[in-house]
């Protein structure tokens, strides 16, 4: 094999109270796809943030070409030939997509004067060729989480990199936008471009990768040729256990009156009658594509986005829900596919945060905080969830993206709401973590609490879900009990047109 393109010695890296990376190790070829693996608080995203010039090492080197370089700043990696896609976005909201796409880089007329239409047909011609549908002129603050996921993806393809790093890129996409994104890949690395690629959907690494690396606490652990290692063998290197088997959702519970019902539900942006009933200790799924509307489901139904007719009952009762807030005090809780905006204070701590939800109803006397309450409660669910962190007083901008998910759920579970809504509760979480949560939302269903999961992974709304409400351009277009749930079947009913009048698969529901 020839000399790496890229290679990193002895990196060590750390932060107040943690040592994110230390005697890091890994080799890059040009030509090749170098899957980068490990649990949530491993290192990976630190060690990215190095080769991309945002943190700089404590100690160690990295080489480019055999030449050691000190990547000083994310320009300065761009002229290296470096370019990152981020886990978590590094996007201006209030910029359209082409205007992002192209910051600092935009066409000018007479070296003065932007030439916006030369910015949107150059973005339009790269949207074209990854079949993504957005309009380059759209607002990005205005995009749903997925759609600005795309738009990171095109960021990082519209440069011409020697090196191009993707932290998580697929994690919003659907399978058919996956095989987009791969396809694209080994045209890049048929090009001798090295690829990086970072992902907990360690199912698509035999897909697109040459070799794997996995990285545990911090270290190096091996490098892996892919077509001689087995899931297995990644998995233990990665979490340093053999985890068990996988296990598919508990008996269905019998179905008395519901907790939670839905009918007409509609808003002046999407949803179009859309009903379905929630009962105690049920786990209801809700797949479809992007832009389907599932999401748009758990706003509405949580006051976050208002709505232009239907009813919402609780226990038979009929409630109005105006805001979130509202929800929680009717024991309704919402975890939201973006932790990062609307789940979490990223400066306040772990404790702060876990005891966020329920701040006014259990921490706090005559208006005094009960700190010593919190910090036992939080204590508490950081040992349930295993939650990562040096300490309870550390700020929730300083984990991994994982554990910050995690503290999001142990916020709603410190609220013990009735009714939990989970919008991709495992986005971003490694293969360890995403075993837990399953676990956690078993049990909790075990417990009589009824939770709605919604999710892009179609293995998981099947492993999870006693029923499956199946959706489409803002419809309900079936509904599956778990027995008669297939990818194959859920993938009919969510590429059906609204109003589409097609034979549904044999066990699938009329909407």
């Amino acid at each position: 094999m020839t000399a790496p393109l890229l290679e990193v010695r002895g990196v060590r890296k750390e932060f107040p109270g943690v040592v994110a990376l230390d005697e890091m190790h890994l080799d890059l070829h040009a030509g090749e796809v170098l899957a980068v693996v490990g649990e949530n608080g491993a290192g990976k995203s630190t060690l990215m943030k190095i080769l991309s010039g945002i943190h700089q090492p404590d100690a160690g080197e990295v080489r480019i070409d055999g030449e050691r370089v000190l990547v000083g700043d994310p320009k300065h990696a761009q002229e290296l030939g470096i370019s990152i896609i981020h886990q978590e976005f590094n996007l201006i909201p209030d910029l359209t997509v082409a205007q992002n796409v192209f910051v600092g880089r935009e066409p000018r007329r007479g070296r003065i004067f932007l030439d916006h239409r030369a910015l949107v047909t150059m973005t339009r011609e790269l949207l074209d060729r990854l079949h993504l549908p957005l309009d380059p002129n759209a607002q990005v603050g205005r995009l749903t989480v997925a759609q600005q996921q795309m738009v990171e993806i095109v960021k990082a393809l519209s440069q011409d990199a020697r090196v191009l790093i993707m932290d998580e890129p697929t994690a919003a996409l659907n399978d058919a936008e996956v095989d987009v994104l791969h396809g694209l890949i080994r045209r890049f690395r048929d090009a001798g471009t090295g690829v990086i690629y970072i992902s907990h959907r360690l199912e698509e690494l035999k897909a697109i990768s040459d070799r794997i690396t996995v990285i545990r606490d911090g270290r190096f652990v091996d490098t892996l040729t892919t077509s001689a290692a087995s899931l297995a063998d990644v998995i233990t290197r990665m979490v340093g256990r053999e985890l068990p088997p996988a296990s598919g959702p508990a008996e269905a519970p019998d179905a008395g009156r519901p907790v939670l019902s839905v009918r007409g539900l509609s808003t002046k942006a999407l949803l179009r009658d859309v009903g379905f009933d929630l009962h105690e200790g049920e786990i209801l799924g809700f797949a479809g594509l992007m832009g389907a509307g599932r999401t748009e489901v758990a706003r509405a139904l949580v006051g976050a986005d208002p709505t232009t007719s239907g009813t919402i009952e609780l226990h038979g009762r009929t409630v109005r829900i105006p805001d979130p807030a509202t929800a929680a005090r009717l024991g309704v809780g919402y975890l939201s596919e973006d932790r990062k905006h609307l789940g979490l204070i990223l400066e306040q701590t772990v404790a702060e945060n876990i005891a966020l939800s329920s701040l006014a109803r259990s921490f706090q006397t005559a208006g005094f905080v009960k700190r010593r309450s919190i910090a036992s409660r939080a204590a508490s669910a950081i040992d349930d969830l295993r939650i990562k962190t040096p300490s309870l007083g550390a700020l929730v901008r300083n984990l991994s993206g994982g554990n910050q998910q995690k503290v999001v759920i142990a916020k709603w579970l410190v609220r013990d709401c009735e009714v939990l809504i989970f919008d991709e509760p495992t986005r971003g979480i490694d293969v360890g973590a995403k075993e837990e949560i399953y676990r956690l939302v078993r049990d909790l269903a075990a417990e009589g609490k009824a939770i709605i999961v919604i999710s892009s992974e179609l293995p998981e709304v099947l492993r999870l879900s006693h029923r499956v409400v199946v959706m489409s351009e803002g419809r309900v277009t079936g509904r599956l009990e778990a027995r008669d749930a297939t990818q194959e079947s859920i993938m009919h009913l969510a590429t059906l047109r609204a109003g589409a009048r097609e034979e549904l698969p044999e066990g699938a529901g009329s909407p």
